[in-house]
């Protein structure tokens, strides 16, 4: 339903300010994730890592919730909704994630063949995740890029560093993953007491009643359409390819990964402008035009380091060497595509997220009838992911404008 809005000024630091301390946090976030990948394949084997891969994919689904809930809850400190308003919305949307992951443990752990200990440890983060990301979306909404940055940090390396630990000394899958949900529950406490400084000031005095879950569930669709296609590959490369192929194709999913993450600043920095009605024509312009570059940039850089992937994580892993700038390929047109419903979301125009599930649907029906080796697997996602941003970039940017709001 339309209500009415008092937009929060847009906040007054630069915009290449704040994607450069975002990208600070975010590429801290993604190194350490790289680091966990690295031992992970050595110490695990590609049977094994094919599995640790797997449950970080189905862990990543269920965190839809919280990426929905963090752009929500920017959106609506945008908007001048206070801040424990929102976070009472976070603690609901954090009990029904912690639900529907008790729930799906023993699914996920007969569909990907795991065991019970290993989908529990990789299910139990999603909630905390949650609560994590009310707090980002605080420091989001507030513009406070440079807390956000920390917060990202912090994030990323208390979720590895355990897990990583536990590797070392010989730990499994499920123990690994248990032991980062452990430090993300760490992260998620302090970042409430930065995020709690900023307190209600900028706070509008007729500032409209904070959404419910429903709002959460809208966005929530969206962002799982996306994560969905970001992760689709990596949950069939499990049930369809033996071991070492689902292990290979985990590896050349890191390059995926590293493109698709990289760039999240972007969308960071300008998803508040985006919910201004008076700058979002321009913000989702700018933001679709800034991720094709970084794109490109990050596909050549993809096809010039493919060469030392067997220096890095042995010659068991050299088919993949030359498929490297394809996984990129992917992850960039997949950040492209999240720009795109990055908008979607903040202008409340969440239909546009029925391309995605369109894409969704293809790309699962070539890979289970076409498709049988790695390569043809990677090519499938990236033509999929490619098609999917086009469609979604040019219709984001012929709905936005200046100064209308048409909610789905």
């Amino acid at each position: 339903m339309p209500r009415p809005q008092t937009p929060r000024p847009a906040p007054t630091g630069s915009a290449v300010a704040g994607m450069t301390m975002v990208t600070v946090g975010a590429m801290t976030a993604s190194l350490a994730s790289y680091l966990l990948h690295l031992p992970a394949s050595r110490w695990l084997g590609p049977a094994g890592y094919g599995e640790f891969a797997s449950l970080l994919a189905a862990q990543l689904v269920l965190a839809v919730p919280a990426l929905a809930l963090q752009t929500v809850v920017a959106r609506e400190t945008v908007h001048g909704s206070g801040t424990e308003a929102l976070r009472r919305l976070g603690y609901r949307c954090t009990a029904l994630a912690a639900a529907l992951a008790i729930v799906l443990v023993p699914v996920v752990a007969w569909a990907l063949d795991t065991s019970l200990t290993g989908a529990f440890g990789s299910l139990v983060t999603a909630p905390l995740l949650v609560l994590l990301a009310a707090e980002q979306g605080l420091l989001q909404g507030r513009g406070r890029f440079a807390a956000l940055s920390v917060v990202l940090a912090a994030a990323g390396i208390a979720k590895v560093a355990p897990s990583v630990a536990v590797l070392a000394a010989g730990g499994g899958p499920g123990a690994a993953l248990l032991a980062g949900a452990v430090g993300t529950g760490i992260v998620a406490a302090g970042a409430a007491v930065i995020a709690g400084r900023g307190g209600d000031a900028a706070a509008v005095p007729d500032a409209p009643r904070a959404p419910g879950i429903a709002a959460v569930l809208r966005a929530s669709q969206v962002q799982l359409a996306l994560i969905a296609m970001t992760s689709l590959d990596l949950l069939l490369a499990r049930m369809v390819l033996d071991a070492d192929a689902a292990g290979l194709y985990a590896l050349g999913a890191v390059a995926t990964k590293v493109a698709f993450w990289l760039p999240q600043a972007v969308g960071v920095v300008l998803y508040p402008q985006m919910a201004n009605p008076a700058r979002s024509g321009a913000a989702v312009r700018s933001a679709l035009t800034v991720l094709v570059g970084l794109g490109a940039v990050l596909v050549a850089g993809a096809a010039l380091c493919a060469p030392i992937v067997p220096l890095l994580v042995g010659d068991a892993y050299t088919p993949v060497q030359s498929l490297l700038w394809v996984f990129a390929l992917q992850g960039a047109c997949l950040a492209v595509l999240q720009g795109g419903l990055l908008s979607a979301i903040a202008s409340e125009r969440t239909s546009l997220a029925g391309v995605a599930w369109i894409g969704l649907v293809v790309e699962a029906v070539l890979m289970t009838t076409v498709a049988s080796t790695v390569q043809q697997f990677v090519a499938v996602a990236a033509a999929v992911a490619a098609v999917t941003a086009t469609v979604v970039a040019v219709l984001a940017v012929r709905a936005a404008g200046p100064a209308v709001r048409n909610p789905a």
